[in-house]
């Protein structure tokens, strides 16, 4: 049994919040807002102050649930919007062909699985996701992320974060887990300065993978693309784990698996705000921070107001920083 924290950067721990429809009867809340296994608790406090207990990798590995491919019973035909953008008086032009621009209706009745459906969604031009959707790339690229089972996967655009590498990966987690990291043009450039050879195309552990094309011109906005839609990007992957390109991984990918989604039947799991737990604050701090334009926050604030989005409360809900995210994609067999 090891403890151990999840990731870290250089100020502050990731902590989980979980989505699962089977919560073991075993499991507990402690002071971190973890759920944790009361018999692991005993063996932690045993052996250090940490709030993550792991299981070794070989014993995570074996409790991998089995999992086929995902089938709606009910839904039969999907096809996606494709639209210009258009031009708000305040936002200007928005809602690029990218991933169009949803109405509240339309996506109120995107969640309402049907027999056929049409929905907005990235990647909707071009023959598949990365050929002529725009967030281009290359086909050996394409045909290497097809083979997934299981991805760790970050993103560096803008030259904004220094990669880092993952830390205490087992032999077993290299042989058999894909470690993507997607960068821009400019990030590129900057990489193939700092090496000699010029040769990007495999860091440490990370396979590189330039985008190109990129639909948006805020590296921040391109950057939610593999971090929210790695599900198109590695079409037959089971098992994904996202990592902000600040975050350094100090865990075997296996045992953050098992520890987060396969102990409690979980499908998906995303870290909390490290700091803030009202959204508004959350909204007020992007601004003075610089990190998008604040009309086009305080306009999607007021929206989310409108809609009776109230100030969350600690002791109810947490603000997602989706710095960490697992996602199991393929259904139980």
């Amino acid at each position: 049994m090891g403890c151990g924290y999840l990731l870290t950067d250089r100020f502050h721990l990731v902590t989980l919040v979980k989505v699962s429809p089977f919560l073991l009867p075993q499991l507990t809340r402690n002071g971190r807002g973890l759920v944790v296994s009361t018999e692991l608790i005993a063996s932690c406090i045993a052996n250090s102050a940490c709030p993550v207990c792991y299981l070794p990798v070989l014993q995570a590995m074996e409790l991998m649930p089995a999992v086929g491919a995902s089938s709606s019973p009910v839904l039969k035909n999907l096809t996606y919007v494709v639209e210009s953008p258009i031009t708000d008086p305040v936002l200007g032009v928005h809602g690029l062909n990218f991933g169009g621009h949803a109405s509240l209706e339309q996506r109120d009745k995107s969640f309402q699985v049907q027999e056929s459906m049409q929905i907005h969604c990235g990647f909707v031009k071009g023959s598949k996701p990365g050929v002529r959707t725009g967030f281009d790339i290359d086909e050996e690229d394409l045909i290497d992320m097809g083979k997934c089972q299981v991805v760790v996967a970050s993103a560096i655009f803008g030259n904004y974060d220094q990669m880092q590498q993952p830390k205490n990966i087992s032999q077993e987690a290299m042989n058999s887990v894909c470690f993507f990291i997607f960068i821009d043009e400019e990030t590129e450039q900057f990489l193939k300065k700092e090496r000699p050879s010029g040769n990007i195309k495999k860091i440490g552990l990370w396979r590189v993978v330039v985008a190109h094309n990129l639909p948006y011109s805020d590296a921040r906005r391109n950057g939610k693309i593999p971090k929210l839609l790695l599900h198109r990007l590695f079409p037959n992957a089971q098992f994904s784990l996202w990592i902000d390109g600040k975050l350094e991984l100090v865990v075997d990918p296996y045992q953050i698996l098992e520890r987060f989604l396969w102990r409690s039947n979980s499908t998906f799991a995303i870290s909390q705000h490290y700091k803030r737990f009202n959204v508004f604050e959350e909204a007020e701090a992007n601004k003075a921070a610089g990190k998008y334009d604040n009309v086009s926050i305080d306009v999607q604030v007021d929206f989310y107001r409108n809609e009776g989005l109230k100030p969350f409360d600690r002791s109810k809900s947490p603000v997602i920083s989706g710095l960490y995210i697992l996602h199991q994609f393929k259904m139980h067999k």
